[in-house]
């Protein structure tokens, strides 16, 4: 099948209609409004990172998409952008990197190596300053050998990398 943009006159046609009456009886639920999340300290794991660009000024930016794993809000996500368009900016990016366990010689080997982010756990802090939500990373989590994920609630068995004896 050939993939044809939208618009285009010679749109092959697709009959949809065997699920005519499947859609008309399915349920709609109805819009969930979450509160936001509340500032302070999270546990959470990177579940996506991805390179694109900034929408309103095209600039480079790196997506992260984090998910809470405690001590409250379990599943919720939060998201973190660093924009690339300035001096500052790229600390800040050298930083998050150097704190989920990316050291990078060049920020050109960035692309070849954001899978290495993935499952990252992080404690992360949330600030709301004004209109502004603000995720920063403070530390990665190590989970030492005798914990196979997370429990009661929290994490147990959980060492700050900084805090690691050896």
């Amino acid at each position: 099948m050939t993939m044809r943009n939208p618009g285009e006159d010679d749109v092959p046609s697709v009959d949809l209609s065997r699920f005519d009456n499947e859609f008309e009886n399915a349920p709609v639920e109805e819009k969930k409004d979450f509160d936001p999340v509340p500032d302070g300290k999270y546990q959470v794991n990177v579940e996506k990172v991805e390179l694109t660009t900034a929408k309103t000024t095209g600039n480079p930016m790196l997506k992260w998409t984090l998910k809470i794993l405690a001590p409250h809000f379990r599943g919720r996500l939060l998201w973190r952008n660093n924009v690339m368009a300035s001096r500052e900016n790229i600390r800040w990016l050298k930083n998050d990197l150097h704190v989920c366990g990316l050291d990078l010689q060049k920020l050109s080997d960035l692309p070849a190596n954001l899978e290495k982010l993935l499952d990252v756990k992080l404690e992360i802090t949330k600030r709301t300053k004004g209109e502004n939500e603000n995720i920063y990373f403070n530390r990665r989590i190590v989970l030492d050998e005798s914990t196979s994920g997370v429990a009661g609630g929290d994490f147990q068995g959980v060492q700050a990398k900084d805090e690691i004896p050896f």
